[in-house]
């Protein structure tokens, strides 16, 4: 009872300010406590899916509360915690169910659709729209593209027209923290007019989430052949260091030789008809020949009667003749000249310049206690190297081709790129150590605040408190005033009560002050109360003074 009768007597001595507050610093440690041990017992959340459209956000919220499973929603509604170990399992769920869709709409669209009540304009409209949410989805699927819109134009053949309207796309595409590559882009370009009957590449349009026009709809197809040139100095820049390293491997080994190379080409298609004729090369491709003989006589007769006399009267003389032989000789030859004709043509892609690097490690070498150094290779084995390079790059001095063939340490990638497990010390995960590390981190600054604030607050409340070594450090009671202390020396002898002030002087507000951190505590009160005392009598303090002096001696 007495244990009891103390600790109520000391509430009372505190008052209700010094209650008050130890009681809020009490359910301060008590909500503290509570909060630490849920936090640490707390079940681990994981992402499972971000950037989610509100509809999105909406339908898998209803999914997890139909399955009672806790979750956490953060960066304003569109990311969603659930507990770690069944990340995977609602993903598969989730996908199952065609969550999440993006904000876009596939085919499913008719699975709701009832045919019954809707018109042939209604459904032409969602075949467009079910189309676009499908190529939507499937541009998202390429990795870097972070979301993904489709906007078709499928015009409809008018009625006695001769001249067929081509279909065309635009795509707007947003990347996550990059931009498409020039091959994605024609991907792209033949996935959406794969997928569209009798639309072409050209009519396809693709920009990006900052404006950037990737290709324009419309463009002749020798213009979009341009846009392969640099892939094609890029494959050929691969094709020859590939060769390279391949051939130089055989010899150093694998890993051991890296190459670069920049290629300088001439994309102008060039076609050149040339005609060439020999004349000495002649061939006879037709002869004729022609002869003629002709032999003429004629009789000079004198003109006379007889000759007009009828019936045959007229009798021929003897008259002279005139003979005339004519010969005609006529050959004709025609010559064939030989003739080349020759056709060339210069496809697009030819080389004009090569520039190669390669790089060449050295010998590793291991010495008797187990250390290995780098030794670099003699000079011959490089000159040969170098030889070996010339032949397959094709090195040509006369359109000025460069080589560089250096031997240099190559840094050791094993250790980084062996960091395909997880990372754990001493036997936990990064994850677990992470939360360990938040909990020590809590219970660090609880400590911190108990012993900077609440302990000296206690201190404070139970210093002012009297106790029974305070009563005998003050003094004696006289028998005129009891309660009031008084002034004793080493003899015992009291100080009068004249000395002493009232009994209320006595309930003044307390200071406690440290004397050079000498044993126990001395009340300022006191201190001042003596102060007073001896500049009211300083002969019986000096005399009470001198008595202890001479009693010590």
């Amino acid at each position: 009872m007495g244990i009891v009768n103390n600790f109520v007597q000391t509430l009372r001595s505190l008052g209700p300010v010094r209650l008050a507050a130890l009681a809020g610093v009490g359910l301060a440690l008590i909500g503290f406590i509570i909060y630490f041990a849920s936090r640490m017992s707390s079940t681990q959340m994981d992402l499972l899916y971000g950037d989610l459209p509100p509809g999105d956000a909406k339908a898998i919220i209803s999914q997890l509360e139909e399955r009672n499973i806790p979750y956490q929603m953060g960066d304003g509604g569109k990311s969603i915690l659930v507990p770690t170990d069944q990340v995977l399992k609602l993903r598969v769920q989730m996908a199952e169910l065609a969550l999440p869709t993006g904000a876009t709409v596939g085919y499913e669209l008719f699975d709701s659709a009832s045919a019954l009540g809707s018109t042939q304009f209604t459904q032409n409209i969602n075949l467009v729209r079910a189309l676009e949410g499908e190529l939507a989805r499937t541009i998202r699927s390429i990795d870097g593209i972070e979301a993904a819109r489709v906007h078709l134009v499928l015009p409809k053949r008018e009625p006695f027209t001769r001249e067929e309207v081509q279909p065309s796309a635009s795509v707007i595409v947003h990347m996550r923290g990059g931009r498409l590559q020039p091959n994605q882009v024609t991907a792209i370009q033949n996935l959406v007019a794969g997928s569209v009957p009798s639309m072409k590449t050209a009519q396809v349009s693709i920009i990006d989430e900052r404006g950037t026009l990737l290709t324009r709809g419309g463009e002749d197809e020798g213009l979009m052949l341009a846009h392969t040139q640099d892939e094609m100095r890029k494959a050929e820049e691969r094709r020859l260091a590939q060769a390279i390293e391949q051939l130089i491997e055989r010899s150093v080994g694998p890993g051991k030789v890296r190459a670069e190379v920049s290629a300088e080409m001439d994309f102008n298609r060039m076609v050149t008809n040339k005609e060439t004729y020999d004349p000495e090369g002649q061939v006879v491709r037709s002869a004729t020949n022609i002869e003629e003989d002709n032999n003429t006589s004629d009789t000079v007769d004198n003109v006379s009667v007889q000759q007009n006399l009828p019936d045959g009267q007229f009798q021929q003389s003897n008259a002279p003749v005139s003979r005339t032989t004519e010969r005609r000789t006529e050959e004709t030859i025609n010559y064939e000249i030989t003739k080349v004709t020759t056709n060339e043509i210069k496809e697009a892609g030819k080389v004009r310049r090569l520039s190669v690097a390669v790089m060449v490690d050295g010998i590793p070498s291991k010495a008797a206690d187990g250390t290995v150094s780098w030794q670099p290779r003699t000079q011959e084995e490089m000159q040969k190297i170098t030889a070996l390079v010339r032949s397959a790059m094709g090195y040509d001095q006369g359109r000025g081709d460069q080589l560089e063939v250096v031997n240099m340490q190559f840094v050791d990638l094993s250790d980084m790129l062996a960091g395909g497990e997880e990372w754990m010390f001493l036997g936990f995960t990064k994850p677990e150590i992470m939360k360990i590390a938040e909990g020590l981190g809590v219970a660090v600054v609880a400590i911190l605040v108990i012993l900077l604030v609440v302990r000296p607050l206690v201190q404070r409340a139970f210093e002012n408190l009297p106790s029974g070594a305070d009563q005998a450090g003050v003094g004696l009671l006289t028998a005129e005033m009891q309660g009031a202390p008084q002034l004793t020396g080493p003899g015992g002898m009291p100080l009068p009560g004249s000395m002493l002030g009232a009994p209320d002087e006595l309930e003044d507000a307390e200071e406690l002050i440290d004397i050079d951190k000498v044993e126990g505590r001395v009340k300022a009160s006191s201190l001042r109360k003596i102060g007073e005392i001896v500049d009211k009598h300083p002969e019986e303090a000096l005399s009470i003074i001198r008595n202890w002096l001479y009693q010590e001696t």
